[in-house]
């Protein structure tokens, strides 16, 4: 696995780290008794310093999706894959359809960003509390 640390990004490396494993536990792309890169090794293909690295492998194993192996390395112990998302899931299979036809209508990458997460919000919003109204909605009234 090799991380992608965003520099600009106001969320910390570490928590990059985590949110990219955990991403990789859900796609199916680590699995239990899978091995983490070490620290030096995610310093030398990230420039990320090892005690970051170290820090977010801390927080995998706080919530219980890793284990830290002295001598051995950092494995994984859960999996956090579902079989609706997995790669060959007829959900993805839908979803990179619609990402195509935005990118192809002129979307740009945090065009789309905002699209979906608008409307996970939107729609976890509905989940979290049955029939309250939207966000947006109440900000509205508060005009």
């Amino acid at each position: 696995m090799e991380f992608r640390i965003d520099r600009r990004s106001a969320i910390p490396a570490y928590q990059q780290v985590v949110e990219q494993t955990k991403q990789a536990l859900r796609l199916g792309a680590l699995m239990p008794g899978d091995r983490l890169p070490t620290a030096k090794e995610v310093a030398e293909a990230s420039a990320l310093n090892p005690n970051t690295t170290l820090k977010a492998y801390r927080e995998l194993e706080r919530e219980g999706l890793a284990e830290l192996m002295p001598g051995l390395g950092t494995f994984i112990r859960r999996s956090l894959a579902r079989p609706q998302s997995g790669s060959d899931s007829q959900l993805r299979e839908e979803l990179e359809a619609w990402v195509g036809r935005a990118r192809d209508a002129g979307l740009e990458r945090e065009d789309v960003s905002a699209l979906i997460a608008s409307l996970l919000d939107a729609k976890y919003a509905e989940v979290a509390a049955p029939g309250s109204r939207s966000t947006s909605l109440n900000r509205k009234e508060q005009q």
